[in-house]
């Protein structure tokens, strides 16, 4: 209860004390937040309650800890949260993983099974929903299928963001920080009202160069490929954000809360590096230097003329709750975003203009929800609707030179064509590109027309549509059976419109039309820029039913059994028919979860903790797979999935601290041979095993307080891909990260330093990509040793 005394305090303090006052109480409410293991008060269940009080599996940390551990991305974040993977390959294609479960498509035909919520809004669509962390109250995590409560992305759970909202007072807050790659980041806060009307902007700028060396279009590198541009190193970061709220309470019964959200980033490109394609100077190794894109054709073709992601979301929120009666209340959460997203990558990791891309995505988002909630001695309930409308399109430009990917390809239909250049001395397939980063495949067009032509740029592009309407309603109803449990139903009724579209065009090659064939170099139809559209309606109701047992004020026992369901996909494509090119509709089932689990949370003396089992069944899997640049779903029939998770923090003292994260999960699809060629195989991007742990020390010293926060956390090895292949995967490892420094004046200002990665381990986050569609996997090598000082004020 220390936290809401807390919060009772300040608001108190908001009326009474001076503005100096009352920034330094809320300073030192900001560091026992951090640093103590007092009770979390969390919404997951749209009601505030101690996370020891809900009855399914939560994971929360408020803004304070994440700042005290010295994380500020979600992929930092997660490494500290039991259950829960972000994999950020880049802030347009993040895979975000809940027990194994991934959520990453950006395909605008296909639902998320992650459900990501900002401030109460479903922003999970894959290439809106990145989003920079500052100035956040809280991040809450919640386990398993949890429709009434999270809606209809939540198969497996759900990530909420929660801002920070305005308070009465004065008060404002800076923090910097500078390390290794001209890593620059800048944050900071201002806040000013009284009780009737407040207002609060925040924002952040991050920047850091690329850590690595693209030495593409460098005309320092003797003997360089020099057919493309000067490139930007890879794998960097440039991304800013602004957040403007303002709160109204025209009485002690109405609280309306407007928050309007600007991300963008303009990010350098990703380091896909093929271990197959050697840039100039022969060196393959996954975490050595990168020649990519080497077409001069990418501005024309792809939108740019650098690899890079340009991407902007603006989001707007509308939260009005009133108090009705005593025991009834009435919230109404409103959204809006919009997100366009513009991302140029080469594919094939190497020298050559074989693979370019690009990904250009845009989308709107409506979001309404109303609800009534019920509270009374010997019952809770909430009952209200949901209508979400999403409208959007994923456009990929695809660029080449015809006798470039010809030769390059491995393509078993272009056997006759490798061998004619295999006679004339052209190595063909991954060979296309020599041990010492030479091009042979250059020559390749020359041969192939007979020396007609000694180039021969190809392009071409395909774009499936998204407009998607739900509506559904919801209700919840807890009985208090006897002050010591409480049981819980509720269940959510919905009904989805989905609409998709397709288009394309994939021109002929010309090279391929010389020798008599009448196709496009990825050999998929052509629509001519046609639109195909199909459109399928679906119902579900989804239940849940939960058990809480008080064992006494401080710890409780739960259990859970709840379904989840990944939304049918109407996916839409083109195929050539005898009378010319038609849709290609394939209608993939939904996938269904059934999660059933158990575990106890609370606090006992100076340990307070939690720790939780779960067994999953699904049915109806799906999985994505890619060829030749086209990502489709598919059912691999059943899964399973088994596991724990542990989390605890041990007070030892009143400066010191220490926490610790535990979980494994034992998923994968069903061992039947109905299932195909994804039969035993494990959750791709799911360690079976992840572990984090740390202490937090602050220690006053004089006048000022020394703090010191050191972190460690563990992956066991991860595949990458369905069907599993040890060759795209990564091994076990483990981070270690340090953050300590100074503070002076009752924590107004801060001075320190910190180290990630402090052993400098070399590690992937990603690899196959698009790259593996087409038989040459890329590696995406994970981050290096970062270290830098920081500097903070609060007043």
């Amino acid at each position: 209860m220390t936290h809401i005394f807390t919060r009772l305090a300040l608001t108190t303090l908001a009326t009474t004390c001076s503005t100096a006052a009352l920034a330094q109480a809320t300073t030192q409410a900001e560091q026992q937040a951090g640093t103590a293991s007092d009770d979390i008060i969390v919404t997951a269940q749209k009601r505030e309650q101690r996370i020891a009080d809900v009855p399914v599996t939560v994971t929360a940390l408020t803004g304070a800890r994440m700042a005290a551990i010295g994380v500020s991305e979600l992929d930092e974040v997660a490494a500290f949260i039991p259950g829960l993977q972000v994999q950020e390959q880049s802030a347009n294609n993040p895979g975000f993983v809940i027990r194994g479960i991934t959520s990453d498509n950006g395909s605008s035909q296909q639902g998320a099974r992650v459900t990501l919520y900002y401030n109460g809004i479903d922003i999970s669509r894959s290439r809106g929903a990145w989003q920079d962390l500052y100035d956040l109250e809280r991040i809450e995590v919640v386990k398993g299928p949890q429709a009434t409560l999270f809606g209809t992305a939540a198969a497996v759970g759900a990530v909420s963001f929660i801002s920070n909202k305005p308070q009465p007072g004065f008060s404002g807050g800076l923090d910097a920080s500078y390390g290794n790659f001209d890593r620059t980041q800048v944050s900071g806060f201002l806040n000013a009202g009284n009780d009737i009307l407040s207002g609060r902007l925040a924002f952040a700028y991050k920047y850091r160069k690329g850590y690595v060396r693209n030495i593409a279009g460098d005309a320092n590198v003797p003997n360089q490929n020099q057919g493309g541009v000067d490139q930007d190193d890879l794998n960097g970061q440039d991304q800013r954000g602004v957040r403007g709220s303002l709160r109204f309470t025209p009485s002690d019964s109405i609280t309306a809360d407007l928050v309007l959200t600007y991300d963008g980033q303009r990010n350098p490109g990703t380091a896909f590096k093929s271990r197959a394609h050697a840039p100039t100077g022969g060196q393959t190794g996954d975490y050595g230097y990168a020649e990519l894109s080497g077409s001069p054709y990418s501005e024309a073709a792809l939108g740019a003329r650098k690899l890079g992601l340009d991407r902007n979301v603006y989001d707007a929120n509308l939260t009005i709750t009133a108090d009705l009666s005593p025991g009834i209340t009435f919230t109404t959460v409103n959204g809006y975003r919009r997100f366009d997203a513009l991302e140029i990558f080469d594919a094939d990791g190497g020298p050559a203009a074989y693979l370019e891309f690009a990904e250009d995505a845009k989308g709107d988002q409506w979001s309404h929800e109303s609800r009534f909630a019920f509270e009374g001695p010997k019952y809770r309930a909430s009952v209200g609707w949901n209508a979400f409308f999403e409208n959007g399109f994923q456009r990929v430009p695809f660029a080449t030179e015809e006798g470039t990917y010809l030769a390059c390809s491995v393509s078993a239909s272009f056997a006759p064509i490798r061998s004619a250049l295999n006679a004339a001395g052209i190595p063909t397939g991954t060979g296309c590109v020599a041990a010492n980063g030479t091009i042979p495949a250059t020559r390749a067009t020359s041969v192939l027309t007979g020396g007609r032509a000694t180039a021969i740029p190809y392009s071409s592009v395909f774009t499936n549509f998204g407009n998607n309407d739900t509506y559904s309603v919801f209700a919840d109803a807890t009985y208090i059976l006897v002050p010591a449990l409480e049981l819980t139903a509720g269940a959510r009724i919905l009904i989805e419109d989905r609409q998709s579209g397709y288009s394309s065009v994939q021109p002929n090659s010309v090279i391929l039309a010389s020798l008599g064939i009448q196709s496009s170099l990825l050999g998929t139809a052509n629509t001519n820029g046609n639109k195909f559209v199909a459109e399928k309606s679906f119902m579900a109701i989804l239940p849940r039913f939960n058990a809480l047992l008080k064992l006494n004020d401080d710890l409780n026992l739960y259990g859970t059994i709840s379904k989840g369901r990944r939304s049918p996909v109407v996916q839409l494509a083109a195929q050539r028919t005898a009378f010319g090119v038609g849709p290609n509709l394939q209608v993939v089932p939904q996938e269904n979860v059934w999660n059933y689990e158990g575990g106890i949370k609370g606090r006992v003396g100076p340990f307070s903790g939690a720790a939780s089992v779960f067994y999953q069944t699904y049915d109806g899997f799906q999985v994505s797979v890619t060829n030749n640049g086209v990502t489709t779903t598919q059912s691999a029939g059943s899964a399973k999935n088994l596991g724990v998770e542990l989390e605890g923090n041990l007070k030892l003292a009143s400066y010191l601290s220490v926490f610790a994260t535990f979980a494994y999960i034992d998923g994968g699809i069903g061992d039947e041979a109905a299932n195909g060629v994804f039969a035993g195989n494990r959750f791709r991007l799911q360690p079976d095993t992840t572990a984090s742990g740390g202490a937090t020390l602050r220690v006053p010293v004089g006048g000022a307080t020394v703090y010191a926060t050191p972190t460690i956390t563990y992956k066991s090895k991860v595949f990458f891909e369905l069907p599993n292949n040890p060759a795209i995967s990564t091994p076990g490892y483990t981070l270690v990260n340090l953050r300590a420094g100074l503070e002076f004046a009752a924590g107004k200002y801060s001075v320190g330093g910190f180290v990630r990665n402090a052993t400098n381990k070399r590690y992937l986050i990603d690899a196959g990509n698009t790259g593996g569609g087409f038989g040459i996997p890329t590696y995406i090598a994970g981050e290096p040793r970062f270290y830098g000082v920081e500097l903070g004020a609060k007043f």
